[in-house]
């Protein structure tokens, strides 16, 4: 029988005795698409997977992507496996490596926006006996309703226009960056997109501030300066301490976050001799909606 631990945040629990390597029993599921709406991020720890078994698991909550940007950075014969490492064998990257990406929500720049990320750690880095790596978290539904009421009010029907290219350029043009500009090819497959800047999650019905700055570059509708002074207010808002919440990671944690009521940010810690590699599946909202 699964136990739910919650964390002393608004964000945050581990579950415990759930086995993810087998199949999910209806209550088991039911459970878990709760705390996804309760509390955002979920551990379970001490899991052993394979690719197929983290792919089952993700997949129970809607369609898995396969990345536009990933090219080889997928387990072989898996390519909704995405392999975020920074390890390298023969001066060669494994995975995309990157962590202190800055915060941002994942698939935002889609039509179809993302429901889960599902991480499963395979190597943490550790210095002294302390994990590095963080993955800090910030809970948008709080931000949401810790907005003054004039700006709640204004913002209620406006969308935001969100676009792959910013934060990926963003990424290439750090010191050290691996990555390569996106071609033509996949500039087209990810052409800007609009959401609403407040969003009902579907599970408990709150609303969410969904404005994240990694992909967000201009507010719809309104005049540029205006869209500017909005956007600045409002991601300075989503950084306040008291929004935050951060994993430590063990090997074998399958971390699972929400995307419709968190940003998130990896915190980069540690060195490129200390090997972080983890497996990633993102799970898309095309059933929770429904």
């Amino acid at each position: 029988m699964p136990s739910i631990f919650p964390s002393e945040h608004s964000l945050g629990c581990r579950i415990e005795g759930v086995d993810l390597s087998k199949p999910l029993n209806h209550y088991d599921e039911s459970l878990i698409i709760d705390a996804f709406g309760r509390f955002g991020v979920v551990c379970f720890p001490n899991q052993v997977l394979e690719p197929a078994q983290h792919k089952a698991f993700a997949s129970r909550f809607g369609s898995l992507e396969i990345n536009v940007a990933a090219g080889p950075y997928t387990v072989p014969n898996h390519p909704e496996v995405m392999i975020l490492s920074n390890e390298t064998i023969d001066g060669k990257p494994v995975g995309l490596g990157d962590a202190g990406q800055d915060w941002h929500t994942d698939m935002s720049y889609s039509t179809t926006i993302a429901f889960l990320n599902v991480l499963y750690a395979l190597r943490v880095p550790r210095r002294n006996g302390t994990a590095l790596g963080d993955t800090e978290f910030l809970d948008m539904c709080a931000a949401y309703e810790d907005l003054p009421h004039g700006i709640k009010k204004e913002i209620e029907d406006l969308t935001a226009t969100h676009d792959f290219d910013k934060f990926w350029s963003k990424m290439v043009s750090l010191p050290g960056s691996k990555r390569k500009p996106l071609s033509d090819e996949q500039r087209a497959a990810k052409p800007p997109v609009s959401h609403p800047l407040v969003l009902r999650h579907p599970i408990s019905k709150r609303k969410a501030l969904y404005c994240n700055v990694g992909y967000v570059t201009r507010i719809d509708n309104i005049s540029e300066t205006a869209s500017d002074e909005l956007l600045q207010f409002l991601f300075r808002h989503q950084l306040k301490e008291e929004f935050k919440y951060a994993h430590s990671w063990t090997e074998g944690d399958v971390l699972a976050w929400d995307n419709l009521w968190t940003m998130h940010n990896a915190k980069a810690d540690y060195k490129a001799t200390e090997i972080r590699s983890m497996w990633r599946c993102q799970t898309m909202a095309d059933r929770i909606f429904l």
